[in-house]
């Protein structure tokens, strides 16, 4: 038996922590202490998509961490929205998002921003189109 640093005794090779301890890497340390995506300052909103590059290599490359390699493998099997990484990964939004400028700044991923509001058909003209198909 050891002690672990409670001076509780436990067996050796257990664990001193459990599920609902919650991550043992705190957020700051997966972004190197970095709160905004990147240098290009680019933003990601929630329903932002994201799809991985099909030139990109593989997760293999040392210079990406276990949270960037998480993030590309849910990406691999079909396209993401941040909201949908967020969760995948347990990971909070913030974190991901940076995480996000680090893989889109090394051509890891592309993304494609929601159509702003301003930009969408105003909903009366979309109401009498549906009236005009239904007089056909």
């Amino acid at each position: 038996m050891t002690e672990d640093m409670t001076g509780a005794a436990r067996e050796p090779g257990s664990q001193w922590y459990d599920g609902e301890a919650g991550p043992l890497v705190r957020p700051y340390a997966m972004t190197g202490g970095r709160t905004r995506p990147g240098p290009t300052g680019v933003r990601f909103d929630l329903i932002a998509l994201v799809t991985l590059d099909p030139g990109a290599s593989g997760t293999d490359d040392d210079t990406l961490g276990p949270e960037h390699r998480a993030l590309i493998d849910l990406c691999r099997a079909e396209t993401q929205s941040v909201a949908e990484l967020a969760a995948g990964t347990d990971l909070p939004v913030g974190v991901v998002r940076v995480l996000l400028g680090d893989l889109l700044e090394l051509g890891r991923v592309s993304v494609s921003r929601p159509v702003p509001p301003a930009q969408l058909p105003d909903e009366r003209i979309l109401r009498e189109v549906i009236a005009g198909l239904r007089a056909l």
